[in-house]
């Protein structure tokens, strides 16, 4: 692509922002490939038509997008950037902490995304893709097994289960926004992992929801489904009313000493 005739002069009074647009239409549109750079900002404002200030503000927005970094040195200038999904999951975890999202909310949409992911990977994954899901959580039960688990492992399992069974789906998405959940146990599941109680139960329903996967057994597996998400919801209240008589007892009015 010969990218001295790509972008027409910018439109007058959003120039900033039409040179982003024309910049990131190109780049969506594979005219400028990842790891490609994009003309001098000279040569920019040659074609836009524009000024320096203009070139600069579009450059921007479009690192701040993530659809390019900029480059220092000899060979320096702006590149276009891959688009990581795991920087596209990392911003949409901290979009969730920093609304506050609640545990029921979290809890009711991992829920219906779970059921959802849980009958197309009964569908669409073969044998051998579902008896390593069997397999994987009994590598979890092994670590669970084990006189002082490792409570920081037992996380990490079980994120990638979740993960590994979005996959199974054959559904990039389903794995994209699974990897958003689980970043820093967004889906609250470490509650269940803090309890010894919580946590042999809750190994237990992977076990039980992997073996009906890998038996094709949809219905069975549903149900195992929404046994955790009780289960969760149960372990929340729990802690939530232990917690409880603290926050009151802090917050009882000092006797009038009078």
């Amino acid at each position: 692509m010969d990218l001295d005739f790509l972008f027409t002069p910018a439109r007058i009074g959003r120039a900033g922002e039409d040179v982003a647009l024309q910049i990131e239409a190109a780049i969506m549109d594979e005219k400028i490939k990842p790891g490609e750079g994009l003309p001098s900002e000279r040569e920019l404002q040659m074609q836009f038509k524009t000024g320096r200030g203009v070139i600069r503000e579009a450059m921007r927005a479009l690192k701040q997008k993530g659809l390019i970094e900029i480059r220092k040195g000899a060979r320096g200038g702006a590149y276009v950037k891959q688009i990581d999904v795991s920087n596209v999951s990392e911003s949409l975890a901290l979009f969730l902490k920093q609304q506050h999202i609640g545990l029921a909310h979290i809890a009711e949409f991992r829920e219906s995304i779970d059921r959802t992911i849980t009958t197309l990977a009964i569908a669409r994954a073969d044998d051998t893709e579902k008896q390593q899901l069997v397999t994987e959580v009994e590598k979890l039960q092994e670590c669970l097994q084990q006189a002082e688990p490792d409570m920081e492992a037992l996380g990490d399992m079980d994120r990638e289960l979740n993960i590994r069974l979005a996959k199974m789906t054959k559904n990039p998405i389903f794995e994209w926004i699974m990897r958003a959940l689980q970043l820093g146990f967004s889906s609250q599941d470490y509650a269940l992992y803090e309890d010894p109680g919580y946590r042999q139960k809750t190994v237990a329903n992977w076990d039980e929801t992997a073996r009906h996967i890998a038996d094709n057994e949809p219905l069975r597996a549903q149900a195992s489904v929404g046994a955790h998400y009780e289960m969760l919801q149960r372990c929340a209240a729990e802690v939530e009313d232990a917690q409880r008589p603290a926050n009151l007892a802090d917050d009882k009015p000092t006797p009038n000493a009078d």
